[in-house]
């Protein structure tokens, strides 16, 4: 059997240009393959090119294409699994649609006593922000009489919001927003400062809600949000619903 190896070395040899020449062992070797006689040594492989195709053959090539056909009909399976369950998740989330955006509206702003300030506040208790000026609400999860996003269905929710204000030159800038749920605090964003005279942050958050959770905007006591209320922005969708098994 060590014929075989032999040979192989050989057909690369003849198949390159670069060798120049051949030892007469070689040459010998070549007649004595090309010249056997009885079962050849492919075993499995049902092809006789050791000794009768020199060039450009492989005696796997039979297993080499079985293996081609199999994973083919193991890629046409695959394909037809996935477009099986692209179909499912589909029809499962087709009706569960959720988001909603919501601005305030600026005209609820007043002036406060002693300041040419137009604002939303101060108050002496926390208040929920108003976001009554709604640019999306599909699924219908938001009430914007109330500020408050009620989830429609169990699973993960993403939110955003964006607090703005601005105060006059010699004002201070003084407001804390803060995101409930069921009356819980959670994120936030602040201010309290008299060196610039407008200033924004956002946060974004994702929570795990069940049906009939809700989620609005605190502003909290004593604090203010003045001038372009428009700019104070409440937004979430949901990321994934849960679907029971």
């Amino acid at each position: 059997m060590v014929v075989l190896p032999v040979l192989f070395l050989l057909g690369s040899l003849f198949l390159c240009d670069q060798v120049q020449a051949q030892s007469d062992t070689i040459l010998m070797l070549k007649q004595a393959a090309l010249n056997w006689k009885g079962a050849l040594t492919c075993e499995t492989s049902d092809c006789n090119c050791t000794f009768n195709q020199q060039r450009g053959c492989c005696c796997a090539a039979s297993d080499m294409f079985q293996l081609e056909e199999d994973i083919l009909e193991r890629m046409t399976y695959l394909w037809h699994d996935i477009s099986t369950l692209k179909g499912r998740v589909q029809s499962l989330t087709d009706k569960i649609k959720v988001a909603f955006k919501a601005t305030m509206d600026p005209s609820i702003a007043v002036t406060i006593p002693g300041s040419t300030e137009r604002c939303f506040g101060p108050f002496n208790i926390n208040i929920p922000v108003p976001f009554s000026s709604v640019l999306l609400n599909s699924g219908n999860g938001y009430n914007p009489s109330l500020g408050i996003f009620t989830a429609p269905f169990p699973g993960v929710y993403v939110f955003s919001f964006t607090t703005y204000s601005s105060v006059g030159e010699n004002g201070r800038l003084y407001h804390k927003v803060q995101l409930m749920k069921n009356g819980k605090h959670g994120p936030s964003v602040w201010e309290n400062n008299r060196e610039d005279t407008e200033d924004s942050a956002t946060q974004v958050v994702a929570l795990e809600m069940q049906r009939g959770d809700q989620v609005y905007l605190d502003l909290m006591s004593g604090r203010k949000l003045c001038t372009n209320l428009q700019y104070n922005v409440f937004t979430g969708y949901i990321l994934y619903p849960y679907i029971a098994a």
